[in-house]
């Protein structure tokens, strides 16, 4: 299986969630085996011996891959959640995306001040969510080595508000 076949399992759903996104549906590559296996390590090997101490997953789909980074890279994971989700004291904080707006959500005690951190989710594309998520770890004191993620939507200019960190996408659209 290559990067090519990676392209052949993410479908795309017109008009989701609402008239005029092309969604990117990647549940036919969650459930193919081979082609989950290697998007992990598409996503894993830019970042293994960098010291990564915690991996940090927006919800939802960010945890799917985010728990697999953890454990390849043998570090913690952190959830980062939508509003009530999370049951310990927590900082949030609200942001623009590409078709709204949201709020997410961190445990305050999740990152320790300097801990090394990788930022994961399956989309880029206008970069709200990481950037509340850069923000949310920057907050309590987390060093982020880099950010990874699945699928880029170039033409969205999303990798534009990240220039300080090294980004890493495995699919670029």
């Amino acid at each position: 299986m290559s990067l090519v076949d990676l392209h052949a399992l993410i479908r795309d759903v017109p008009d989701f969630p609402k008239p005029g996104i092309m969604f990117k549906d990647i549940t036919p590559l969650l459930a193919n085996p081979a082609g989950l296996a290697l998007a992990v390590e598409y996503l894993v090997n830019p970042f293994r011996g960098l010291g990564i101490q915690t991996v940090i997953g927006a919800e939802s789909r960010g945890f799917i891959f985010g728990t697999a980074l953890a454990q390849s890279l043998s570090a913690g994971f952190v959830p980062v959640r939508k509003p009530g989700k999370l049951p310990s004291q927590k900082i949030s904080l609200t942001y623009d995306l590409e078709y709204g707006q949201d709020t997410l959500e961190i445990h305050s005690d999740a990152i320790k001040p300097g801990q090394k951190c990788l930022l994961v989710d399956d989309l880029l594309a206008t970069g709200g969510t990481m950037r509340a998520c850069c923000q949310l770890v920057e907050h309590l004191g987390g060093n982020i080595i880099g950010i990874a993620v699945l699928i880029e939507l170039d033409f969205l200019k999303g990798r534009d508000h990240f220039n300080k960190y090294r980004l890493h996408s495995a699919i670029q659209y």
